[in-house]
């Protein structure tokens, strides 16, 4: 027989992970989505209930693999599970972070004594660092055995909250002050000139300090993809052409003082108009959005551009650390028809260059076939493109997103 809890362990709370987990794997929801709207569902959740769910949803999707395999339930890539699978899975983590389960009838299946024994078993690699194995197979066979296993060990820690100074407002250091005054603590990070590191995560999108444009969430690497970018003049004419909301697009704004001119186009009108929203706040007005409604979006753009950003859709395997969720949706078929679709955006989009620019290629993606294999079939298709230097930033080396980025100049 269980002892009672220590820590009081809210039925509700629960309730809404499982409810989550059976959206996120059985519906195939996105688990930020999904996690944002369970949140909003009950405002009567305090920061700490709120805390409570968000993290062990996040941790369960990140170890779902490991968490079947130690309570003794079958994995399937892209099963449909039932709801007692989902609440012996949360069980089985709440075990693991030596929590008291409560005596309610949905844990009764989870054997703790069970979960003891398996955890002393050697695992193979898919299982202990929990991926899907036709993943866990092409990772090794594109980084090798050695850098594979410390992307995937590196992956599954916790992503950090880091902010991006905007510098249309204020600095770097005032910011931090300012931050401090509110009870939030950061910290600088050499590997990004405006970037800050939160010491706690905590809710700052209710701070009044976001809501005046001050900073924007942005991981180290990303903020390294527009500081690639030469921008040393005032008159350069930008084209940020997979722009989404506009992350990179309103960090370019903000290194060219507002001056110049930014196009950011993407192809759906909701993230646009995210953009004019995030642009409006941040006092970023070089900035216009023009959605790719065909190609000849595209073709009026030719020979325009000074400089040209191209963040272009990949598989996302250098930010599973935030998006855990990914690792089971994604399929072989996805990263093929994905890699074609990089193709495309660099023959066809890096026409918007003009003779004497710059391009950055990037993805948030640790595979060569995305990256510098990309660069390099590009580049033998056209000489008129020469690199000029290339970096990549993996998680297990310093610890934030991974990220790769190109910069080649249009002679």
């Amino acid at each position: 027989m269980r002892k009672k809890t220590v820590q009081k362990i809210h039925k509700n709370l629960c309730i809404a992970i499982v409810e989550s987990l059976e959206e996120i794997f059985n519906e195939g929801k996105y688990a930020d989505k999904v996690i944002e709207h369970t949140l909003k569902s009950n405002p009567k959740w305090g920061a700490r209930d709120r805390g409570f769910i968000a993290e062990n949803t996040y941790e369960i999707v990140r170890w779902w693999r490991r968490l079947l395999f130690l309570c003794d339930e079958k994995y399937a890539d892209k099963a449909i599970y039932h709801t007692t699978t989902f609440w012996k899975a949360l069980g089985t983590w709440l075990v693991l972070q030596k929590t008291t389960l409560p005596l309610w009838e949905e844990f009764e299946k989870v054997n703790e004594k069970k979960i003891k024994e398996n955890s002393q078993k050697e695992m193979p690699r898919k299982i202990r660092e929990s991926i899907p194995d036709w993943l866990d197979a092409l990772g090794e066979a594109e980084l090798g055995k050695e850098i594979w296993e410390k992307e995937l060990k590196a992956s599954n820690t916790t992503a950090q909250v880091v902010l991006r100074t905007n510098t249309l407002k204020t600095n770097k250091q005032d910011l931090k002050t300012l931050l401090e005054q509110t009870g939030i603590l950061a910290q600088n990070s050499p590997l990004a000139e405006n970037a800050l590191i939160l010491k706690e995560r905590q809710n700052i999108f209710k701070t009044t300090l976001f809501k005046e444009g001050l900073f924007e969430i942005q991981d180290l690497g990303s903020q390294k993809i527009a500081e690639m970018l030469p921008l040393e003049s005032n008159n350069l004419r930008v084209i940020d052409a997979c722009a989404g909301a506009g992350g990179k697009t309103l960090h370019i704004s903000s290194l060219m003082q507002n001056k110049g001119k930014i196009i950011a186009l993407d192809t759906e009108l909701w993230k646009l108009e995210e953009l004019k929203k995030r642009s409006r706040r941040a006092g970023s007005n070089n900035i216009e959005t023009r959605l790719i409604e065909s190609s000849k979006t595209i073709k009026r753009l030719e020979n325009s551009a000074d400089r040209l950003l191209l963040d272009v859709p990949c598989s996302g395997l250098g930010v599973l650390k935030r998006n855990p969720d990914a690792k089971w949706k994604l399929s072989k078929d996805f990263i093929v028809n994905v890699q074609k679709t990089q193709q495309d955006i660099l023959e066809n989009y890096s026409k918007m260059l003009k003779k004497g620019g710059f391009m950055v290629y990037a993805t948030c993606s640790l595979l060569p076939s995305e990256n510098e294999k990309q660069v390099q079939d590009f580049l033998q298709k056209h000489p008129e493109f020469n690199l000029h230097s290339q970096q990549h930033l993996r998680p297990s080396e310093y610890g934030f997103d991974g990220f790769y980025m190109a910069l080649l100049e249009k002679k």
